[in-house]
């Protein structure tokens, strides 16, 4: 497993509504990678070095990718890297396709791609042990909502349960918003403390999950 001393992470809260954009920097190479376009470059430009290389894109709901025109703007030799079907950002050569298992050597680090459907149709999360890059499929506290038209609750159930709860328990979270106690929680600890990632079977997420909407606080 890579040691924490081989890359840093900078969290950048801002945006729509208190997103997370993360500028994650090899400290062997100096390479700067950024996950999600989600605060005002202004934010961002006092962290940027001169090896700004790739910008994940975690999925395409607005709020994730508000920004993007300005960092190509800034940054017009920076790689986009997002879903194969995710049309909304594909610029010309600037954009990279990925899908499901495919790693991404960006300095001395390298990235695991990981297709988790569900909260959108196009959302990946990114792992790069030991932390994992969750956009909007796992918050700390709980999943993901599956509330737009290109949403699926079935899918979200099989990316979290299938997917990142068969990861090792000390994988950290870094998700796409501000909305738990604290910014960032182990696989571990949030299985703890979330009932939408106990559950029995599909039907009973189900059941958590209309609980959830019943009971839910704004900017939760």
């Amino acid at each position: 497993m890579k040691p924490m001393t081989d890359f840093s992470i900078r969290s950048i809260i801002g945006g729509y509504d208190k997103n997370f954009t993360y500028i994650v920097t090899c400290s062997r190479t100096g390479a700067q990678v950024i996950v999600d376009a989600s605060v005002e470059i202004s934010y961002i430009y006092p962290f940027i070095r001169e090896r700004l290389s790739a910008l994940l894109v975690t999925h395409t709901h607005g709020d994730h990718i508000a920004y993007l025109d300005q960092y190509l703007e800034a940054f017009p030799n920076m790689m986009v890297i997002g879903h194969t079907d995710s049309t909304q950002i594909k610029r010309g050569g600037s954009f990279r396709h990925i899908n499901h298992d495919q790693h991404l050597k960006i300095g001395e680090m390298t990235f695991l791609s990981i297709y988790t459907p569900g909260h959108y149709y196009d959302s990946i999360c990114y792992q790069l042990d030991p932390v994992l890059f969750t956009g909007d499929t796992v918050f700390v506290g709980r999943t993901g909502r599956v509330i737009s038209t290109k949403s699926s609750i079935k899918d979200l159930y099989d990316s979290v349960y299938n997917k990142l709860l068969t990861l090792p328990g000390n994988i950290r979270i870094y998700p796409g918003h501000d909305y738990g106690g604290k910014p960032t929680i182990t696989l571990s600890e949030n299985i703890k403390i979330s009932p939408l990632l106990r559950a029995k079977n599909f039907k009973d997420f189900q059941h958590k999950m209309d609980e959830y909407e019943r009971n839910r606080k704004p900017g939760s």
